[in-house]
């Protein structure tokens, strides 16, 4: 695949304006905006690169040579206060060209930011929860059940949605949302962003574990379902979420299948695409037109193409997809996308 871009250096004295960091990187809650921060002190940080497919090391790529000796006296084998403490081991890397290009086909311009992807009703917040909350969140449903579908396992809190119908049983309660999901409920009702919602109750919750190169096919959740609002928070690895929104009837029923294997692209050309960066600990919002008429999915890669960097998915990606139960028909402003109003 034409990864890393970079190696060490057999030379142990051979310095280099780019630094091979081990202890960190995405698999251990550390995003490359975030150690980009912590670099950044050192001096101007031109990049910050995944060094192999762990997630647990990084490239760390400076300007000039002096900035990257600067954070290599000072980081190697230290704790670094800014990564929450970790304890780094760092050498310098040189620049390896790749012996095949990084093939990924059909993609699509990434935003880092929901304002840029002109798609009403989709709202990203970085950093929505601290590591240590990633971490306990992960240890919270690593220590309960789960259920293994194809290529992913999932658990459902609340009401258990049926992959067949795409729906879910009303009837079949499974009890209050677990108390580890407290925290985050009580933050989304304090971010004016995420709370200014019809829902003020929120009831179900379905946990998804992503191995690398596994995602979702395009789908939207079913109107009749839930409720207008869609929360899904990110924890363990970053992805791409793509988005498309259909301009023709027939299109539309073709489209929507949830774990059915289909590709990422379509023949059909009338549809429009956006997509966006999804970092650990991020929350995605998801109402009104993106919620209702937009089809999501998370392409089936192991590799992203995030603008001019190559990320690979981490070991595992867990998202929490939390949603409110509708118990009566949908009445949206989009009955070509409603199983309510069709």
């Amino acid at each position: 695949m034409g990864l890393p871009r970079f190696a060490k250096p057999k030379a142990t004295n051979e310095s280099s304006s780019n630094l091979y960091v081990a202890n960190c990187g995405p698999a251990v809650g550390l995003d490359f905006d975030i150690v980009k921060s912590a670099f950044s002190k050192f001096g101007v940080v031109s990049g910050v690169y995944s060094a192999d497919e762990s997630g647990t090391r990084v490239i760390v790529s400076f300007v000039d040579n002096l900035a990257a000796k600067a954070a290599l006296e000072a980081l190697d084998r230290c704790p670094c206060r800014e990564l929450g403490g970790r304890v780094l081991h760092i050498k310098y890397s040189v620049f390896q060209p790749p012996v095949e290009k990084v093939q990924i086909n059909d993609t699509v311009p990434v935003c880092l930011e929901t304002s840029d992807m002109n798609v009403p009703g989709i709202c990203l917040i970085h950093d929505f929860i601290t590591i240590e909350e990633e971490k306990e969140l992960l240890a919270a449903v690593d220590s309960r059940p789960w259920t293994c579908l194809a290529k992913r396992r999932v658990q459902h809190y609340g009401y258990e949605f049926c992959y067949e119908t795409r729906n879910v049983n009303t009837n079949q309660y499974l009890g209050e949302l677990p108390s580890f999901l407290s925290p985050v409920l009580d933050r989304i009702s304090s971010f004016e962003e995420l709370s200014n919602t019809d829902e003020t109750s929120l009831d179900q919750l379905t946990v998804n574990e992503y191995p690398p190169g596994v995602g979702l096919s395009p789908h939207i959740d079913t109107h009749s379902a839930f409720e207008g609002s869609i929360f899904s928070l990110s924890l363990a690895g970053p992805c791409i979420m793509e988005f498309r929104k259909y301009t023709d009837v027939d299109s539309i029923s073709k489209s929507t299948s949830l774990d059915r294997e289909v590709g990422n692209s379509d023949s059909s050309s009338s549809f429009i695409r956006r997509a966006i960066y999804l970092p650990p600990r991020s929350i995605l919002l998801l109402s009104g037109e993106a919620r209702y008429a937009w089809h999501h999915y998370i392409p089936h890669h192991k590799v992203d193409l995030v603008n001019d960097s190559v990320i690979r998915r981490a070991s595992r990606r867990v998202s929490f997809t939390i949603r409110k139960v509708r118990k009566g028909p949908c009445q949206c402003e989009y009955p070509q996308y409603c199983d309510s109003q069709k």
